[in-house]
């Protein structure tokens, strides 16, 4: 499966809002707003398609993937590029996780060098997380709001 980078536009924000996850995944699903689609158009967004031009998953840089109450903890120091991913739900589950996210971070790589990269989990997916301790990140910090803990992992 080839995969490929391509800009966010309105058309793949709309359809990244509409996907719906199985429980306990079902914590992602989003609601269509105005506010929605403009955040997913902030050119920090970048949506990830495959060889028929399906979108495979989308990524974001920077702010826009960290929790905004985990700054209140300390759970965003300064020295990492933060990431954060999410993959077609129609996708999930099938062990396509890791050329997911090799392809993000090589994509990332190419285009802003070596950094050390930081990204948020949910402390239930462990799916996600087992994932992300395959690629070299280690837990962090945790932080809560509400019933949710959530999980800063880092890769040096």
């Amino acid at each position: 499966m080839l995969l490929k980078v391509m800009e966010m536009d309105d058309i793949f924000a709309e359809e990244i809002l509409s996907w719906k996850y199985e429980a306990p995944y079902d914590f992602y699903n989003n609601e269509y707003s105005v506010a929605a689609v403009r955040e997913l158009l902030n050119h920090s967004y970048f949506v990830v398609v495959d060889d028929l031009d399906e979108i495979f998953g989308y990524f974001c840089m920077g702010e826009s993937a960290q929790v905004p109450i985990g700054s209140i903890f300390g759970a965003y120091p300064a020295g990492y590029l933060d990431i954060g991913i999410g993959m077609n739900p129609i996708f999930t589950g099938q062990g396509r996780g890791h050329l997911f996210l090799t392809f993000i971070l090589n994509h990332i790589q190419s285009q802003v060098g070596t950094v050390s990269l930081r990204l948020t989990v949910v402390a239930f997916n462990t799916r996600a997380i087992h994932l992300y301790e395959k690629h070299g990140f280690e837990m962090k910090k945790s932080f809560r709001h509400g019933d949710v803990l959530f999980i800063t992992m880092v890769r040096e």
